[in-house]
């Protein structure tokens, strides 16, 4: 299974989700989206939400295994490979960062919170340079344990069917676990699962990241181990903190959802504010730690 998620990992680099494609034919995540969407406004009204929550987890894993589990009985591990690749966003995620951190060395705060809204939910409209660094740098760390690690860990562990249901796990999460008065119940079950799928790679993304950070890596892992539990979510503050200890910059912290400032607590918050040069720093760092994931997963493959 090491080599389905090795192989995935190889083909994501050298060539992502071309446009071209995408435009053609949409991304697995686009389809499953769609089922949720339905789901979500067919089921998500009267009474029972939670139970109606809990079936459209059942409907929507079942929708990605067993599909992906018939693939790859039939037709083998090297097409599970090839079918696993799009379910990487190591490429997207790069590139996405790159958009932030460009004009942001540059200067140009407007091109850097027009990039920056495209990643993160909070308001960025009125955001200073420290403020998107921060924000893109969070971005950064927690994405590339629920883009990246997350799915090769579940790909080098189920091949094409675990990585599968990993990303119909997560999309739901993004798209109905969130805690507001249409969600909180219906999609309460989605949520829950994403964290369990999410414990295991959101430490192993830090540990990743403070052998990727050098003489940095023990600051990386002590941060991480003293500041995860405060941040709101069990599993990102994790790689977020880990990625704050090896840059020396703090993150987290408050910030603004529409109307309301979020009283978020730091992560490593006696260092100061990241700026441009870190979040390229970060940028270089998250490369640094997916190469280790890539040659880890060549060695399982081979051993």
């Amino acid at each position: 299974m090491a080599m389905i998620a090795a192989i995935a990992l190889i083909l994501d680099a050298l060539i992502g989700w071309p446009d071209a494609v995408y435009r053609r034919i949409g991304h697995p995540v686009t389809w499953a989206g769609r089922l949720i969407a339905a789901l979500d406004r067919g089921l998500n009204r009267g009474g029972a939400r939670r139970a109606k929550g809990a079936l459209t987890v059942v409907i929507v894993v079942l929708a990605a295994l067993i599909p992906a589990a018939l693939i790859q009985a039939w037709l083998g591990p090297w097409v599970a490979a090839v079918l696993a690749w799009p379910l990487v966003a190591a490429r997207s995620l790069d590139q996405h960062l790159r958009a932030v951190a460009v004009p942001l060395a540059a200067g140009d705060l407007a091109g850097a919170r027009a990039a920056t809204a495209m990643i993160v939910g909070r308001d960025v409209t009125q955001a200073d340079t420290p403020a998107l660094a921060r924000a893109s740098l969070e971005s950064l760390a927690e994405n590339s344990s629920d883009g990246v690690i997350a799915p090769l860990l579940w790909a080098a562990v189920g091949g094409l069917p675990g990585i599968a249901a990993y990303k119909a796990i997560n999309t739901m999460d993004s798209m109905i676990g969130h805690r507001t008065p249409r969600h909180e119940a219906f999609g309460m079950i989605a949520a829950r699962l994403d964290d369990v799928a999410n414990l295991i790679p959101a430490r192993l993304t830090a540990g990743l990241i403070a052998l990727a950070s050098g003489r940095r890596g023990m600051a990386a892992l002590r941060v991480a181990w003293r500041d995860a539990g405060a941040h709101r979510s069990p599993n990102a503050g994790w790689p977020e903190g880990a990625m704050a200890g090896a840059l020396g910059i703090r993150l987290s912290g408050p910030r603004v959802y529409g109307d309301r400032v979020a009283p978020e607590p730091w992560l490593n918050g006696a260092a100061p504010d990241p700026g441009a040069a870190d979040l390229a720093r970060g940028i270089a760092l998250i490369r640094r730690a997916t190469v280790l994931a890539g040659l880890l997963l060549i060695l399982g493959a081979l051993a």
